[in-house]
């Protein structure tokens, strides 16, 4: 297959995680394809997610680099082959591409987790509430840029109900709970939508009330997707920007700091429930 000039998130990120093993390994990419056989130009596409690799070139590339994590190298084998065509594949043309990887990443993910301070995670957004939301952008989106983006939003949220699905785990503050977006009959329709989700046995939602003072990350809206290996988690931030994207094991290991220190101090699930439904019966 000839390589590509627009890889997708995950291709970036194996591209990405055969470099680190070649540089753990203390090798050049020169050295590395002289090795491998391979040309410099070649590897270097490969490391940068822009040549497609096979199962057996990981396996060498691996066995050249001295990798003896075997759970890792079959974890990057599961990566390779062709890309999996999915739903989100016919919004590449409407939507920036990172959104786009982002329901691409959520696909393949064993396991997801939320932290929010003032909005509803994006995968337990009704319609109505959605809606709203992207209503308030800056600049305006146009009305057709609004409905791509809701479809897409809503069709994010099909990973938590297929066969199968991956843990999900959200994290809210209590003002994300109390903010009206839409009015009140949309605000309480989304709490109601927040209550019938926390009984899946799937679904955990926790509430940070506004009684604790203060806890890290509590300006972040955070998204964390854990792979196959806990090498190959990612963290997602919401910017003013776009999507950002985190892999290095520093920041995962932040993130991971700062989620449990958020769910330290949260509500245990029942009594979120408790408190969520308090305030939607004070609508």
């Amino acid at each position: 297959m000839p390589p590509t000039n627009t890889p997708t998130l995950r291709q970036r990120r194996l591209g990405a995680e055969l470099r680190k093993l070649r540089e753990h390994a203390g090798l050049t990419s020169t050295e590395a394809a002289r090795r491998l056989g391979l040309q410099q130009a070649r590897l270097s596409m490969i490391e940068a997610g822009r040549y497609p690799v096979s199962a057996d070139r990981v396996r060498a590339l691996a066995l050249a680099y001295a990798c003896s994590d075997e759970p890792l190298v079959d974890a990057l084998v599961g990566m390779t082959g062709r890309r999996v065509r999915g739903w989100w594949d016919e919004y590449r043309e409407h939507l920036p591409p990172d959104l786009v990887d982002l329901a691409e990443l959520e696909h393949h993910a064993t396991a997801l987790k939320a932290a929010l301070a003032i909005h509803i995670p994006a995968l337990l957004q009704t319609q109505d509430h959605a809606r709203a939301m992207l209503g308030q952008a800056v600049p305006a989106f146009r009305p057709h840029e609004i409905e791509h983006r809701l479809s897409h939003r809503i069709k994010r949220q099909t990973v938590l109900y297929r066969d199968a699905p991956p843990a999900y785990a959200a994290l809210l503050h209590e003002a994300a709970l109390r903010i009206q977006y839409g009015g009140r009959d949309t605000a309480r329709t989304q709490l109601s939508r927040l209550l019938d989700l926390s009984e899946e046995e799937h679904v955990t939602v926790r509430v940070i009330p506004y009684s604790c003072a203060a806890f890290p990350g509590n300006g972040q809206s955070i998204n964390y997707v854990q792979g196959t290996r806990e090498q190959l988690d990612t963290v997602q931030l919401d910017t003013h920007h776009g999507c950002d994207f985190l892999d290095a094991q520093a920041q995962l290991t932040k993130y991971r700091t700062i989620l449990d220190r958020m769910e330290a101090v949260a509500l245990a699930p029942d009594a979120s429930r408790d408190l969520i439904a308090d305030i939607m019966r004070s609508l």
